[in-house]
């Protein structure tokens, strides 16, 4: 998919204007447009960007909650995506009862009115100042209606898109990026409905498009579904084969989700149809690259398969795919997790003599903490100085877990007053940092 063009803030009391108007539900209409058009080049106040600009604020002002906003936007530490439900969702919320994942502590008079004023804002503009929406305002209208959950609006405003003379608003692109987008809502059902739409929208898919919906129903766990798309691109002359990206996102989502089951059974599945579209993607002559060999051993790593992950580590190697970080630190992490710290330090010194990533938080963290369960407080307390001689803070509980240890051991003095004076003054420097996000 071709990314979006980012945009250039030159239109930002416009831009205001507009959404001033879509909180305080204002209507669209030609007083509004008196108001807003101060200058005289019409050309120059709405264009793509300015357009584009608007309905891309639509859903941070509208679609999120009072207690997301300022949160982080990383993947790490959240729960796994499951397929969501509309009608079990609006039920639940007629009864009272939490609704979690991406749609919780949402308030649907808030949604809805973001909604209506963001399409009423999209005919506005054609209409009053005589806009020509092109493929960028038309997919960000549709990721718009996608982020709000009104699917129905959804299909009959692509149609609509999709049918004008001119032609070109709904592109490959378009529905690629609306797929992604339903996705990571976790609107599996829906993403898959888009894909096959796009006929209806007189549009074909790509190899692009392909990766987009396999990875969207791994996502969800639909793997059934997406191994019969992968299967589908295998067949020969097939328009459509499948690239490196493809066999990527399906190891790495095998992998991924056999460490979210409790099943061994299924684990040892999982990994084994990774580790055998490895071998098949190394049969048909694909090169393999760095993501692809850190997902594999990752997952040999976290279910105890160290000789696996380490005859894929020296394959890494003789193919001339140097590894990084990622890669060490799982070799750290299941070093560290069966008490044999000496291979972990000396995996994290072999990233440091080989120039192959800087270590920082995450890679020291493992040892530091297995360390202190081996009672080794003074080698502890080393690789917390070197960790902040790096220049990484380390994070608040291994710090107090460090200092806790010599204290009881009455070795205090061993963590001197400037090192503990960096630690707690970087972390009032990030909490500082995150309070100002909100």
């Amino acid at each position: 998919m071709i990314p979006s063009k980012p945009l250039v803030r030159c239109h930002t009391r416009v831009v205001n204007q507009v959404l001033a108007a879509m909180i305080q539900n204002r209507p669209f209409d030609s007083h509004l447009a008196g108001s807003v058009t101060t200058s005289s080049d019409l050309n120059q106040l709405w264009n793509d960007t300015t357009v584009s600009e608007v309905l891309r604020c639509v859903p941070r002002f509208f679609f999120q909650s009072a207690r997301s906003i300022g949160c982080q936007t990383g993947f790490r530490h959240r729960a796994p995506l499951k397929q969501r439900n509309l009608r079990e969702e609006s039920s639940r919320a007629r009864d009272g009862v939490l609704i979690l994942g991406p749609a919780a502590y949402r308030d649907p008079q808030k949604l809805n009115l973001g909604t209506d004023k963001a399409l009423e804002f999209y005919h506005w503009v054609e209409s009053q100042f005589r806009f020509t929406h092109n493929e960028l305002t038309c997919r960000e209208m549709a990721c718009v209606l996608a982020k709000a959950n009104r699917f129905k609006d959804l299909w009959e405003f692509l149609k609509e898109m999709s049918r004008r003379e001119k032609g070109g608003l709904v592109t490959t692109s378009t529905v690629t990026c609306l797929i992604k987008v339903l996705g990571e809502q976790g609107f599996g059902t829906e993403a898959l409905a888009a894909f096959y739409r796009m006929k209806q929208f007189h549009v074909k898919p790509d190899v692009y498009a392909y990766n987009t919906i396999i990875y969207a129903l791994c996502r969800v766990g639909n793997f059934k579904k997406a191994k019969f798309l992968f299967d589908q691109m295998e067949l020969p002359g097939f328009r459509c084969p499948p690239d490196t990206f493809t066999y990527t996102i399906l190891i790495s989502s095998y992998c991924r989700h056999s460490m979210q089951t409790g099943c061994r059974k299924a684990v040892r599945r999982r990994l084994w149809e990774a580790n055998h579209l490895f071998r098949a993607m190394l049969f048909k002559g694909f090169v393999p690259d760095v993501v692809t060999y850190n997902c594999l051993i990752d997952g040999c790593c976290k279910t105890y398969r160290i000789e696996r992950a380490l005859e894929l580590f020296d394959n890494m190697e003789k193919r001339g795919c140097s590894p990084n970080q990622v890669t060490y630190n799982s070799f750290i992490r299941y070093y560290s997790a069966i008490n044999e710290i000496e291979k972990a330090i000396q995996m994290l010194q072999r990233m440091q003599n080989l120039n192959h990533g800087l270590p920082t938080t995450s890679s020291y963290t493992p040892i530091i903490h297995a360390l202190c369960e081996a009672g080794r407080m003074i080698m502890a307390r080393d690789f917390l100085v070197e960790l902040i001689e790096g220049g990484s803070i380390p994070r608040e509980y291994t710090y107090r877990l460090v200092s806790g240890m010599l204290k009881s051991a009455g070795e205090s003095g061993l963590l001197d007053d400037e090192v503990c004076r960096r630690i707690e003054d970087g972390s009032t420097e990030a909490s500082d940092e995150d309070e100002t996000n909100y």
